[in-house]
């Protein structure tokens, strides 16, 4: 039945709630628990490695485990309830058992990039002072650098073939170690994950501890994770999500999913999670979203290249997967995919970036399968809109979810008239409590409860939704983020630069590459070397692509570096090839 004030509502399911503001669980360590008591057995997570070996955690199993993890970090690491606690790892088996027992110990989860160098973790750490760290032994010889000035106390390291079988796990410590020398000395003082889980495991025994305990007191408007993004400021910092905030988040996303109309059954789903579950996205659709399904997660460790996928979609019959048009667009122009695509996939959803329509086309020819959008930020856990399955329209990302408002706005805060772009704001139950420590940066991005979130979009009458075009200077490449500010930075330190302005262009691959312009101070400088010298300091999708000399940049009267000029001409120049 369609809201009389929201006309989008005419295009949920059957049956689908308009309003969902109260969360079906009291927190997230509340939910974990539920969802494992009606499962039990079944097959939670299953790492798959390129190679096809593979390693599976009951929805039981990942309780127990999560359990002792809570029980570690409150009893044997003395952490209190609203401690942070950082994880670093890309997906496997070891990342939900290390984010629920965050979430059951009663503190804040902060997830980090595994990719990021040891400047960008010292940045995070310094901000958010994590009391413990569970990190993947890849990325360890790190610490030393990133935690000097601000030492994090409790160090858990864990590998990627955690809780694989025994010979496959020694494989993959051998060929880490020995082989590609993925694995360096550890020099930092810590704990094995598995050991860190042995002792929270005695301490139950022993004890008798109740593990609800922890978390009793943890009620839905506390935080829950501290999600960094540089927002729409550019400035890095921690989203305060609540749990809640997740909660109803997923609620409100698979409430257009679910439902024996949709094929979507609780129970029965297996989804592929190639996208990172430290980034919003993947965090709150695939590991909460369906978990909460009861769904068996397939997590792919680095789906780079895209052949590492391959043994996945042979071995398992995926029914749902998540991605951005990057992921989807390779797996279209990949020969082995198009040869035998999946045959029991149902759904995709995209998110991250926008989806291009050729490649949305292309992807339903080849699987049968449609891809559905949706649109969010990490301010909003993240998800806004979302294509109502059936009912995509080209061009948009979709109509806003349950209990959503959406309205545009024009420079002064007013709203514009409909059809006409405006900057997007939105408010609900998804919205963030503020960023950590930044009242003034909050300020910045809320008008009361409203969230502005500098993108700029038109709404057609029936609430579907389309972005025309980014109010903020932010890069997006492959779904991630990229400030020009920082990369700007990091070439300004270069002896040999001059001067350096950093904007995006369209890329056919990434959706935007990042292109940096200099003038340089050395006349013997070249790019290469300034590519290298990036990626000393800057996470692989932050160095810039492409390198531009120039004798001088474009500059207003008060001598500021114009980008928009910079990005105007590349646009010509791109128009005229």
């Amino acid at each position: 039945m369609e809201h009389p004030d929201r006309p989008w509502t005419a295009f949920y399911r059957a049956g689908a709630r308009v309003e969902i503001t109260t969360p079906a669980y009291r927190n997230l360590a509340d939910l974990i628990g539920s969802v494992a008591a009606s499962y039990g057995r079944a097959p939670a997570f299953t790492c798959c490695l390129p190679n096809g070996m593979n390693g599976t955690l009951s929805f039981a199993q990942v309780d127990a485990m999560s359990d002792a993890m809570a029980a570690y970090l409150r009893d044997v690491a003395g952490l209190k309830m609203g401690d942070r606690v950082a994880v670093q790892m890309p997906n496997c088996l070891s990342f939900p058992i290390a984010a629920f027992g965050v979430f059951k110990a009663g503190c804040v989860l902060v997830n980090v990039n595994p990719l990021y160098t040891a400047e960008e973790m010292a940045r995070q750490f310094e901000d958010a002072r994590p009391h413990a760290l569970i990190i993947m032994d890849m990325f360890a010889d790190k610490l030393p650098q990133a935690t000097a000035g601000h030492p994090i106390p409790n160090v858990i390291i864990t590998r990627v073939a955690e809780f694989l079988p025994a010979m496959p796990r020694g494989i993959v410590g051998l060929v880490q170690k020995y082989w590609d020398k993925s694995v360096k000395r550890i020099d930092t003082p810590h704990i094995r994950l598995p050991a860190a889980l042995a002792a929270g495991r005695a301490r139950i025994a022993a004890d008798k501890i109740a593990v609800a305990a922890y978390h009793q007191e943890v009620a839905g408007d506390d935080v829950a994770v501290l999600q960094y993004t540089g927002g729409t400021t550019g400035v890095s910092k921690g989203a305060m999500l609540t749990h809640a905030n997740l909660i109803l988040n997923m609620e409100q996303t698979m409430e257009l999913i679910e439902g024996v109309e949709n094929g979507v059954e609780k129970g029965r789903e297996v989804a592929l999670t190639a996208l990172p579950l430290y980034h919003i996205f993947a965090f709150t659709v695939n590991l909460l979203g369906f978990y909460w399904l009861g769904a068996r997660n397939i997590l792919i460790p680095n789906p780079r290249p895209l052949s590492n996928l391959k043994r996945a979609f042979e071995n398992y019959k995926i029914t749902w997967m998540s991605g951005v048009n990057t992921l989807f667009n390779g797996l279209t122009n990949e020969i082995w995919f198009r040869d035998s695509p999946p045959k029991h996939l149902k759904f995709a959803s995209a998110g991250g970036m926008a989806l291009q329509t050729s490649v949305a086309e292309t992807w339903e020819r080849i699987t049968g399968a449609p891809v559905i959008q949706g649109y969010g930020l990490t301010e909003t856990s993240p998800v806004l809109t979302f294509e109502p399955l059936g009912k995509a329209r080209a061009g948009s990302i979709g109509v806003p979810v349950p209990s959503t408002e959406i309205i545009c706005l024009d420079e002064v805060g007013n709203p514009v008239p409909q059809g006409q772009p405006g900057e997007i704001a939105a408010r609900g139950p998804q919205i963030m409590k503020g960023y950590w420590e930044k009242p003034e940066e909050t300020a910045k991005t809320m008008r009361g409860d409203w969230f502005l979130t500098g993108d700029i979009g038109v709404m057609d009458p029936d609430g579907y939704v389309r972005i025309v075009d980014r109010k903020k200077d932010m890069i997006l490449v492959s779904g991630f983020n990229v400030y020009p500010n920082e990369v700007e930075d990091v070439l300004a330190a270069n002896p040999g630069v001059l001067e350096a302005a950093v904007i995006g262009v369209p890329d056919t691959e990434a959706g935007e590459a990042v292109k940096a312009y200099i003038v340089a101070s050395d006349p013997g400088l070249k790019a290469d070397a300034l590519r290298a010298y990036c990626k000393e300091h800057l996470t692989g999708y932050k160095v810039p692509k492409l390198f531009e000399f120039r004798d001088e940049l474009p500059k207003s009267n008060v001598g500021k570096i114009l980008r928009k000029d910079l990005r105007a001409e590349a646009l010509a120049d791109i128009a005229a090839e």
